[in-house]
């Protein structure tokens, strides 16, 4: 404790002349001369990071201008951190709000809403191929990717997202909807259950009853005049199977790349999954006649025009900002990020966009945000209670 205390003391006097001696630690020696008798605060300094080591101190301990000496990589981790986070809440919170814009949008000309699910697709994916390619001539491209697997799991990806605008243009609220969408494990569950042979643990169950129980305590919780669409309900459930599709053919596709022998970099990732997002869009749209009347629908209200393509950049610039973290952290770090950006999504929409919710209706988004953050904790620590 006496040592503690002694070198903290020198540490404190150091940094408070810090400005004055020395800038790095690499001039030490030269402000070890200038400060003469004081060469024994220079020793300690020089010395705190066996201390934290030895455990006489803690990285607490030490001065915040010390340990961005000290500790350089971990400092500069934590300005990536900080700004894959940053990125992703940003773009990703009002990548939601200006979603929930366009399809509650009644065109001033006609009484028309915007009802071109499959055209906002083509556009979004466009943006986002444009982008990967900028990062693929970047980054480099990465030869011999088995593209079959992009194709399906791009196909399988932009069905569930035009699912989910569906269940939105159909009256579904979007609070509801990302909700829902947090409930993802369940299919995904299903599936592995019925044909992968996997288990799991009585919490996990628990999760993924409470985010859907939650989801359907905030639909029946709204105050008089809100209503639930029931075909909205069937869109966002097909969202749900289409995401665990998609996940299913993403563990191939990890396979498929590792018998390939190769590793596709995270540009490679989006570039090839929005191309066959583009291509699949673009199949479906022509199909159901979309294309023509969409696009005369954006010219006539430009109003909308602008919110699509600001929806369309920032989801460009949230994969970027994804891409960025996961080269840089774990997965579970990305998980976390997302999770939370979910609650804080449906938080703001309810508190910004005039939805209202009964006493019920808000213990329905309690039940499904302590589920979701019981997931993302299962998630982190990697240890499933036995609540048996």
């Amino acid at each position: 404790k006496r040592e503690k205390l002694r070198t903290q003391r020198n540490l404190s006097w150091y940094g408070s002349n810090y400005s004055s001696h020395s800038r790095s630690l690499r001039p030490l020696q030269g402000a070890a001369l200038s400060v003469g008798p004081n060469v024994g605060y220079l020793f300690n300094l020089i010395n705190a990071k066996e201390k934290v080591k030895k455990g006489i101190l803690k990285k607490d301990d030490i001065p915040k201008w010390l340990k961005f000496h000290l500790y350089p990589k971990e400092i500069k981790d934590s300005v990536k951190l900080a700004t894959g986070v940053v990125g992703i809440y940003c773009a990703f919170i009002y990548y939601g709000s200006l979603q929930e814009d366009v399809f509650r949008y009644i065109s001033p000309t006609n009484n028309l809403p915007f009802k071109y699910v499959w055209l906002l697709q083509v556009i979004e994916a466009l943006v986002n191929v444009i982008c990967g390619f900028i990062g693929l001539v970047v980054t480099g491209r990465t030869k011999r990717i088995p593209l079959a697997m992009f194709g399906i799991s791009g196909a399988s990806q932009v069905s569930a997202k035009a699912f989910t605008s569906l269940a939105l243009a159909n009256g579904l609220s979007f609070p509801v909807a990302t909700l829902a969408k947090s409930g993802k494990m369940a299919p995904v569950m299903a599936g592995s259950l019925l044909l992968g042979g996997a288990k799991y643990s009585l919490l996990e169950y628990l999760n993924v009853i409470a985010i859907i129980c939650g989801t359907a305590i905030v639909g029946l919780g709204k105050k008089k005049g809100g209503s639930t669409s029931t075909l909205g309900i069937i869109y966002i459930f097909a969202s749900l199977v289409m995401d665990g599709v998609t996940a299913g053919f993403q563990k191939r596709l990890k396979v498929e790349t590792a018998k390939a022998g190769v590793k596709p970099k995270p540009y490679d990732f989006m570039f090839w999954t929005n191309l066959f997002m583009l291509l699949a869009a673009t199949l479906v749209a022509t199909a159901l006649g979309e294309i023509t009347p969409g696009l005369s629908y954006l010219i006539t209200n430009p109003e909308i025009l602008k919110k699509i393509l600001k929806f369309a950049a920032c989801s460009a610039i949230g994969q970027s900002f994804i891409f960025f973290t996961i080269s840089n952290f774990d997965p579970l770090v990305l998980s976390t990020v997302t999770t939370t950006r979910k609650i804080f999504s449906v938080l703001l929409s309810i508190l910004l966009k005039g939805h209202s919710l009964s006493a019920t209706g808000w213990s329905g988004i309690a039940l499904a945000c302590g589920g979701i953050l019981s997931e993302m904790r299962v998630k982190i620590t990697g240890k499933n209670e036995n609540l048996h």
